[in-house]
């Protein structure tokens, strides 16, 4: 006997019904557990999650079940974790040892996270609404690949967030619509979860409207999501447009609470303020304090028929905002309640639970335990999941890096200068790593040294629109022309767009199967604006090239605004970026071929034992530059060199064997540092110099050395601990640079050396480089007088002439 169409829709709905409620067990039996356990271990519990999660488990159920297909990505919401995994773990791609460890030591993750959980998360997600912007821009993406005619044999995938309407409170998210809107937005679709609580409170009233507005204006279709089946059932009763039009009217706040009381209360509230008018009254009084509950409780969002009806519908790849009515805690004992965000079923609610759901002491973990439909037709439908059928990650091949890049050698040039040249030679080749590579910059092309690249390689659009400045014959010296060939995609003044914009483009090989060599250049003191967005980007493992120019107080006409301090402190201690910090424009060379390839690397975590970094491992890389010109040094770049630039340190000049004094620094004081050691020549015996290209990988290694001696491997050596093992013990060192001091101040713990460190601790101000250099210590006459007062001996007799 054959089914119909309606007949299998009907079963289909009946099997996805049965998997919400699987689902919502899951997720909350696995929170309970998590608490359950910390509790026993160190008396902490370990927050909420269940209301959040509650409120997501219908859409998720209708999404993973039945809407998604393979090629579809989805950044979830960070408190449906437990919903993402039970899903998953349903689907054969959780285990249950990292379900029962939720929250635990290499267990599923509190948020999901594509590096730490193993079930195919598509995109990181935690607080700050960044995971929702991700999906924005990885749609961006993806039309730049397919738009280069990579890729092409696999179809083209929706890009998902599931959104908190708090979340919606976060200025990156509208930051990124703004950005959607200029490149032509496709294939993302942003699912609100408009449950009307946030952390600490009801929202406003209203506020559906201004969302439906806002993205409207930016070329977003908006499709709401009200009423559920039930509910509209309801209305074409008699008397169901009165009933309508109170819900409609019901402030949020008196919604909440009356989700929370129950039918009882539902009941008086409708009669008190409608009234006994016949037809609502009747509508009201044939129904049970509890099915009047399920009634005025039956949003959109919870109704797997709207919303599969409205997945479904969607014919066209316009960017899609659906705004989904939920109730925070749906079908758990404090939906509703404004306090619910940390709440957690006590044992005697999770008892009533598992009654409810059929499920037996001891089989918790069962994937089909209290369910009607059989085990065996439950297999058949997850085996059959769209979603779920085929490998979603993919692998790209590594693209040949060159082994070293020049540019037209200059005898003064700056580092900022020097990179726009090494770019602008690469741009003149066919080779695959010029065609993969794409650059990006918040509204600093020109003035980050890009223009000779752009120039070359051309901006990128789907759709081709002309210089008009060409095209009227007006002189330029930029060609302002936008392509589907082009390889720079230019955005507005948003730094938070830039990080989130490199993150997509850093994880293209993952997501879209094709390689990218992604450089996004901005002003290095604008890291902080952008810093939550980079270090997300980093959490992710996308692999990108970020160059911030200039850097420190090299910009010294511009003032404190657009000087830089703390950024040498980020490189240094941000996760999943190497940071340098290159004097000349040989050692940029070097880096940046070096980068080419490292941002490429996937291979285990083991430190080499060479420099014991992870290098196998790779990850992104910054590149601190400067446009201070400086005196280029004419030399052969030997393999030794080379590596030792990569490795973060080499000696500019070898220390004597009777070493009183080092000078340590890192870029552009170059010359401070050359000209304090030939002033202190004469009156400190064997000065050496020593050029730090990478205080980050110099301090990793170190400290990864250490740890290894920790272990028992005590022949373990740092590349810093070899350059200055061979350093007296009274000898002292001398540190500066153009950025916070404490960046160089531990190398005087290396080998337990005297050390004196200088280097920019405060708010910048105009001027020319000497006089804030003079200003703020770090010119050549301060690292003299550090030198004279960390090292004994006769008086430096160039001191007071320079003073």
């Amino acid at each position: 006997m054959t089914s119909t169409s309606t007949e299998i829709a009907a079963a289909e709905l009946e099997i996805l019904r049965e998997l919400e409620q699987k689902v919502l067990w899951l997720a909350s039996w696995t929170i309970h557990h998590a608490n359950h356990l910390r509790e026993n271990d160190d008396g902490l519990k370990v927050g909420g999650h269940q209301a959040s999660s509650a409120s997501l488990a219908t859409i998720m159920t209708a999404l993973y079940f039945h809407a998604l297909r393979a090629q579809d990505r989805v950044a979830v919401k960070p408190h449906a974790s437990p919903i993402y995994h039970a899903i998953q773990y349903l689907l054969g791609r959780q285990s249950k040892e990292k379900l029962a460890d939720f929250r635990g030591y290499k267990g599923a993750q509190s948020y999901p996270s594509r590096t730490k959980d193993t079930d195919d998360v598509d995109f990181s997600t935690g607080s700050v609404g960044l995971g929702v912007a991700q999906t924005l821009f990885s749609s961006l993406v993806q039309d730049y690949v397919r738009a280069h005619r990579w890729g092409l044999e696999r179809p083209e995938g929706r890009m998902i967030a599931l959104v908190g309407d708090a979340e919606l409170d976060e200025g990156n998210v509208f930051e990124a619509i703004l950005e959607g809107w200029k490149q032509g937005l496709r294939n993302c679709w942003w699912i609100i979860d408009y449950n009307r609580q946030s952390l600490d409170a009801v929202i406003r009233e209203g506020l559906w409207a201004r969302y439906e507005a806002l993205f409207a204006a930016f070329g977003w279709e908006v499709v709401i999501l009200k009423y559920g089946s039930l509910l509209r059932a309801a209305f074409a009763e008699p008397g169901g447009e009165r009933l309508r039009a109170w819900i409609d009217a019901c402030p949020n706040q008196l919604y909440s609470a009356l989700v929370f009381r129950g039918g009882a209360a539902w009941r008086k509230r409708l009669i008190d303020e409608i009234g006994d008018q016949g037809e609502i009254t009747r509508l009201i009084d044939k129904r049970t304090d509890e099915e009047l509950a399920r009634l005025m409780t039956n949003l959109a969002g919870h109704d797997l028929p709207a919303l599969i009806e409205a997945f479904g519908s969607i014919r066209h790849d316009k960017p899609i905002c659906f705004i989904c009515y939920t109730i925070k805690g749906y079908a758990l004992p404090f939906a509703g309640h404004k306090d619910n965000h940390a709440g957690l079923m006590t044992p005697a609610q999770m008892e009533a639970l598992r009654k409810a759901m059929n499920v037996r002491p001891g089989h918790e973990w069962e994937p089909f335990e209290g369910l009607r439909t059989a085990p065996d037709r439950l297999k058949q439908f997850l085996d059959r999941v769209p979603f779920a059928a085929r490998e979603r990650r993919h692998a790209a091949a590594r693209i040949a890096a060159p082994a070293e890049l020049s540019s037209p050698s200059q005898a003064v040039t700056s580092t900022q200068a020097g990179f726009g040249a090494l770019l602008n030679e690469l741009g003149r080749e066919t080779s695959e790593i010029a065609a993969r590579i794409v650059t990006t910059s918040p509204d600093v092309t020109v003035s980050t040294n890009l223009g000779p690249w752009v120039n070359r390689r051309g901006l990128f659009a789907r759709e081709t629109l002309v210089d008009t400045f060409r095209s009227e014959r007006i002189p330029s010296t930029f060609n302002w022309e936008f392509s589907p060939k082009g390889q720079h995609i230019e955005l507005g003044i948003a730094e938070m767009n830039l990080f989130i914009l490199l993150s997509a483009l850093g994880l293209s090989h993952a997501i879209n199967g094709e390689r990218l060599i992604p450089i996004g250049t901005l002003y290095d003191p604008f890291i902080q604006r952008g810093l939550d967005a980079l270090n997300y980007a980093c959490y992710q493992d996308a692999r990108f090239i970020l160059v911030a120019t200039p850097a420190g107080i090299t910009l010294a006409p511009e003032g404190g605004a657009h000087q830089s301090i703390a950024t040498p402190l980020i490189g240094l201690g941000q996760d999943g970026l190497a940071a340098f910090e290159p004097a000349f424009v040989d050692e940029l060379g070097v880096i940046l071929a070096f980068a080419f390839d490292y941002i490429q690397r996937d291979g285990d975590g083991e430190g080499s034992e060479r420099n014991w970094l992870r290098d196998e491992t790779g990850g992104s890389v910054y590149l601190r530059l400067s446009t201070r010109p400086v005196e280029q040094i004419k030399r052969a770049m030997t393999a030794e060199l080379r590596q030792a630039i990569i490795d973060g340190a080499y000696w500019l000049r070898e220390p004597g064997p009777n070493c009183q004094l080092v000078i340590a620094y890192a870029g552009a004081v170059a010359p401070e540092a050359i000209q304090a050691v030939g002033l202190l020549a004469e009156d400190r015996r064997d000065v050496g110099l020593l050029a730090v290209t990478s205080a980050d990988r110099l301090n990793a290694g170190w400290t990864a050395a250490q740890r290894a001696r920790e272990r028992g491997l005590v022949h373990a050596r740092a590349h810093i601990e070899r350059l200055l093992a061979a350093l007296p013990s009274h000898c002292g060192i001398v540190t500066v640079l153009d950025g916070h001091p404490a960046t160089l101040a531990w190398l005087g713990a290396v080998q337990g050396h005297r050390a004196r460190s200088l280097g920019v601790e405060h708010f910048g101000q105009t001027g020319s480089i000497p006089e804030l250099y003079r200003h703020y210590g770090i010119d050549a006459d301060a690292i003299v007088a550090a030198a004279a007062a960390l090292t004994p001996g006769r008086p430096i007799r160039y001191l007071r002439a320079l003073g």
